[in-house]
């Protein structure tokens, strides 16, 4: 993740409320906080900060050290996406698929909308949207491990094969599967 920018961390009294790549989510935010009453906010701070500093301090964030601003629904579905890596698994953090994911939201059904709701995410990297992957990504590993289990090298590093298509991302394909590379392999 070398070439990527800096992420730009945005708080409010002194809680992050966006992680991005650009100000366009502040932006919205802003829109939000502009109808607060007067005096509801005493600090608002946007800093500029590495990936992999993100990345470190998220693995010990505390949900309280957000503020979002969103629907009761996403806040759900964001909450849930905290919630697989918070604690930090000591076995490290694991994919998902789009339709695993709103089954563990508990809209089976509604895979569409918990998508949406992913992709509104405003606070990358903390809340680990990048780990939800398309399905043929997580069969496509099944296969590949199942395959490597019975080479001479086996699976080790041939599962998060770079050449995986990881899915959407707000920040664009690239920097999706540069992070999902650095949360497993970087680590």
């Amino acid at each position: 993740m070398d070439d990527t920018p800096d992420w730009i961390v945005s708080t409010i009294d002194d809680k992050i409320v966006s992680v991005s790549l650009d100000y366009l989510i502040f932006a919205n935010i802003a829109k939000t906080i502009s109808r607060l009453p007067a005096g509801s906010i005493s600090e608002i701070r946007c800093t500029k900060v590495p990936a992999e500093e993100i990345l470190r301090m998220s693995r010990t964030m505390q949900w309280e050290s957000l503020r979002l601003f969103g629907s009761d629904f996403q806040k759900m579905v964001w909450k849930k996406l905290f919630d697989l890596t918070h604690p930090y698994p000591q076995e490290g953090p694991h994919l998902l698929s789009y339709t695993d994911f709103a089954e563990l939201c508990g809209k089976k059904s509604g895979v569409r909308a918990v998508a949406h709701a992913i992709g509104q995410n405003p606070v990358a990297l903390i809340i680990p949207c990048h780990l939800i992957v398309p399905k043929e990504t997580i069969d496509r590993m099944a296969e590949i491990e199942r395959q490597a289990e019975n080479s001479l090298f086996g699976t080790d590093g041939l599962i998060l094969n770079p050449g995986l298509d990881f899915g959407e991302y707000r920040y664009g394909k690239k920097i999706k599967k540069e992070i999902i590379l650095e949360t497993f392999v970087g680590r």
